[in-house]
């Protein structure tokens, strides 16, 4: 349904976001994470049309985005974050107004607005003022007008901000109805809002994509923690540091901390085949191989990654390939 293939934008000397390579299928809701200033939004721009790449393509359906933004601009309903909406007009009058714009024929806007008012659960304010209205009613409202003409593609920008908590409940409830007839792609830099609604992230830093995973399998990777400490002088951790990340099955070993009395701390991840029993496995490997060497073991405990943990980790590994390309 979307596909991103090398696509970046720039203004003047920055470069909001840069070589952006993803592709969202249809039926997936996907969620565009990253701190503010990331680039969310001038990538959700792009792809509804709305901003030009300076450089790659956008496709929607095969269309691009460049060359045929009207056709492509068809299929996708779009909320802004800040929602488009008139304070001075009725629910339903604006509604008609949208459907008049999207090219809804006259014999079916009725029908499609009463589909919209549903969905959103907006049919009792049909005849209020949107100026009366709640900020939770009034993203309903944006949403009606997103999904009047029903897209195949729906894309919404921080779609919860500023709402308090039983009117984001609310508004996740209607995303995932949404969800059964239409690909999603929803950006924000609420992290809960990632885990309760998304199948799938895209996490953005500093413009650039960082990762591109299923929720559950970020989630679910987990890792081993390990805490060690040196016996003599004579023992270097980056000894210690090589031999375990030698040990079978052992992905990847890095270093947390150490401090001046010789207590290091290691995040191991194991290899993919090994997830399934990393206990009765890889624990045993680990404390053999930190006894064999004479170090002392302090800590050996599975760590369960966050979503949090993840977008903590992937931001540090980004600042530090930042400052070594310096």
């Amino acid at each position: 349904m979307i596909t991103v293939q090398s696509v970046g934008k720039r203004y003047g000397e920055l470069d909001a976001v840069s070589d952006l390579n993803f592709s969202i299928e249809r039926g997936e809701i996907v969620g565009l994470l990253g701190q503010n200033g990331a680039g969310k939004t001038t990538c959700m721009k792009m792809i509804t049309g709305y901003l030009e790449p300076t450089t790659g393509s956008i496709k929607i359906n095969d269309i691009d985005m460049v060359e045929a933004r009207t056709e492509g601009q068809r299929l996708i309903g779009y909320l802004p974050e800040n929602a488009p909406l008139y304070p001075e007009m009725f629910v339903e009058e604006y509604l008609l107004f949208m459907a008049e714009l999207r090219g809804i024929k006259s014999t079916d806007r009725a029908e499609a607005i009463d589909v919209a008012l549903r969905s959103t659960g907006l049919i009792d304010r049909r005849r209020q003022l949107i100026s009366t209205l709640s900020k939770g009613y009034k993203q309903r409202v944006g949403l009606a007008q997103a999904i009047l003409h029903q897209p195949r593609i729906l894309i919404l920008d921080e779609p919860t901000n500023g709402l308090d908590p039983v009117q984001i409940q609310e508004i996740r409830e209607l995303i995932k109805r949404l969800a059964q007839n239409t690909t999603i792609l929803l950006s924000t830099h609420i992290l809960s809002e990632i885990e309760a609604v998304c199948d799938r992230v895209l996490i953005l830093i500093d413009g650039q994509l960082v990762s591109d995973q299923p929720l559950d399998e970020l989630l679910n990777q987990s890792r081993v923690r390990l805490s060690v400490r040196k016996t003599s002088d004579e023992q270097k951790q980056e000894d210690l540091q090589s031999k375990l990340g030698a040990l079978e099955g052992i992905k990847e070993i890095k270093l947390l901390s150490s401090d001046e009395t010789g207590l290091h701390t290691y995040l191991v991840s194991y290899l993919e085949d090994q997830k399934d029993q990393p206990l009765s496995r890889l624990t045993p490997l680990l404390a053999n191989e930190v006894m064999t060497n004479g170090w002392a073991l302090g800590e050996l405990s599975v760590h369960a990654q966050s979503l949090e943990a993840a977008f903590r980790e992937l931001m540090r590994a980004h600042v530090a390939s930042a400052l070594r390309e310096e």
